[in-house]
């Protein structure tokens, strides 16, 4: 797969997922806008680790929607124009129900929709409106496992997940015949920063035996997956949700 001068923004890119897709694309000859929340430093590092040049960080916090769109136009001037848009910020926040009070469960509910959902909507609304007037491009979405299988200890996570995976197949039926191609791709668990303590924890051996692989997945594995999805072959998949959870869980 090839992507030299494409313009390509991967929010969440300062670390984890969002990194190794930053890093994929850049391998394969594209310019690359690294978006992250408030740790300029990991953007930095990010940056500095990119093959090729052209490449520019963009700090803020995409729950905010006028943030959301400045980040977006911000990457169009800085890349010239904007090729593929990869939504990889996310977060995640335990409150089983019967483990925190109502002020702390309408708190997570709304934190987690406006990143996960809500800040992927206008940023996707933003670079699409874009890509329609200059002859298509990519939307690539990184969802969860979480979507089909549950997620009892952080119910609006899964919630969030199901909705972006929703969305992103309703745009991309409006958007494909203006050559815009969206796509999902699905992780398990993978073994980044976050996910650190768990994989590292008492539970840790647990986590990995979900997969008959015996392990979770390497982000760069999640990255092939995006890299696929985005590129001119993969257009007629456009709607496509690509599972990369090593078997952990399969879907009728």
């Amino acid at each position: 797969m090839d992507f030299t001068n494409e313009r390509v923004l991967v929010t969440g890119g300062a670390r984890g997922i969002g990194r190794a897709i930053a890093r994929a694309f850049a391998d394969r000859g594209a310019r690359v806008a690294v978006g992250y929340r408030d740790n300029a430093e990991a953007a930095e590092e990010t940056l500095g680790s990119l093959a090729g040049g052209g490449h520019l960080a963009l700090g803020g916090d995409l729950a905010d929607p006028g943030i959301a769109r400045r980040v977006v136009e911000s990457a169009i001037e800085g890349l010239g124009g904007l090729d593929v848009l990869v939504n990889s910020a996310g977060i995640g926040r335990h409150h089983p129900l019967d483990g925190v009070d109502y002020d702390a469960w309408q708190d997570a509910w709304r934190r987690i929709l406006a990143v996960n959902l809500l800040a992927p909507a206008n940023t996707s609304y933003v670079a699409a409106r874009h890509m329609m007037a200059h002859g298509g491009g990519r939307i690539v979405n990184v969802g969860s496992r979480g979507a089909f299988r549950g997620e009892p200890d952080q119910p609006a996570y899964g919630a969030s997940k199901a909705g972006l995976h929703a969305m992103s197949q309703s745009l991309a039926q409006h958007l494909a015949p203006h050559g815009i191609g969206v796509g999902v791709v699905a992780p398990g668990f993978v073994e980044t920063e976050m996910a650190k303590s768990r994989l590292e924890g008492p539970g840790g051996d647990a986590i990995r035996s979900q997969s008959p692989l015996g392990r979770v997945a390497q982000p760069e594995e999640v990255a092939h997956a995006v890299l696929w999805l985005a590129s001119d072959e993969a257009f007629f998949s456009t709607g496509a949700i690509i599972d990369v959870n090593g078997a952990s869980y399969l879907r009728g």
